[in-house]
């Protein structure tokens, strides 16, 4: 059974209740050590009128103490979530664990507490010092994102590096090429309406295609379609061919994604010499601490991404 440190996320939000009423169900497949001190824990399980179950294994020390405020968005949430990772990371680092679930943290919160990163995987690609993939999805379809949280209006400017962009999709596919079955193909997305109608709507495609050849020289076969047109790439038809995408931005790629399967779907971290899965939802500040049953579906996913890899 692997060991999995589990970073707590913004104790504001409702990380924590999520890994209070499921430890019962994980310690079954995975043994958990949640990146929380007692003391907090213990804050957070009164107001949530949860009990702390006798083995839930937590680490003596993360930052500061603080005081709880459901729901907002505080520096001193911030300290600690960012804290709580990175005590995840220097287990994984140090091999005291298999790898790391972070919960839900606040990215305004970071931001307060005078964090530079905008989220877990840009941390992770210094902390490491190589260039991590975000892969979002379920078993049914899995999106990576070439760019992720960037102004739309620089997405254009990198896709037209044809070498960053071959030296991603060489470094996803060897990410994922177990996973494959024979002769699948992974969905390439071209970035304009009707990926540009031969530039009639926008030239990247050009690139787009130029850094996909590349790609498959250095790989030795062709595992990436021609772009594929964004508004039809992830209808049924074409998710009987392709399991596995790769998004030219964001929201390309996860607004459909989230629109079939976001009660399910997680995010991970490829590319990283670590294992690392995250919940694909945010704090839910709206139902923090109102004693709401939560849906815990992206959790557990989450969790059992560490028994089938």
């Amino acid at each position: 059974m692997k060991k999995i440190a589990i970073s707590i996320g913004d104790l504001n939000g409702i990380g924590i209740q999520l890994a209070l009423e499921n430890h019962e169900a994980i310690k079954k497949v995975i043994d958990p050590l949640y990146c929380i001190d007692s003391t907090m824990l213990k804050q957070a399980s009164e107001l949530l009128n949860i009990s702390i179950p006798s083995d839930f294994k937590t680490v003596k020390k993360i930052a500061k103490t603080f005081t709880i405020e459901p729901a907002k968005v505080t520096k001193e949430s911030g300290v600690y979530s960012f804290a709580s990772f990175l005590k995840a990371v220097e287990l994984s680092k140090t091999q005291e664990v298999d790898g790391i679930m972070t919960l839900p943290i606040h990215k305004k919160a970071w931001e307060l507490a005078g964090v530079s990163f905008k989220g877990h995987t840009d941390a992770l690609r210094e902390f490491f010092f190589t260039p991590a993939i975000m892969m979002l999805g379920s078993p049914k379809m899995y999106v990576a994102l070439y760019t992720e949280h960037i102004p739309l209006q620089e997405v254009s400017q990198e896709v037209q590096d044809v070498q960053k962009l071959s030296e991603f999709l060489i470094d996803f596919y060897e990410n994922i090429v177990e996973n494959l079955k024979e002769n699948e193909q992974i969905g390439l997305l071209g970035l304009n309406p009707h990926a540009g109608d031969d530039g009639v709507l926008g030239n990247e495609e050009i690139q787009i295609n130029e850094a996909r050849d590349l790609a498959h020289k250095s790989i030795g076969k062709k595992i990436y379609t021609s772009p594929l047109v964004p508004d039809v790439a992830f209808t049924p038809n074409s998710r009987k061919y392709h399991r596995y995408f790769v998004a030219m931005y964001h929201d390309q790629g996860l607004a459909p994604l989230k629109a079939l399967y976001f009660d399910e779907g997680i995010n991970i971290s490829l590319n990283l010499p670590i294992t690392r899965t995250s919940v694909d939802h945010g704090t839910a500040f709206d139902i923090a601490y109102k004693n709401v049953q939560l849906n815990n579906l992206s959790y557990l996913n989450a969790i059992g991404y560490f028994v089938t890899t």
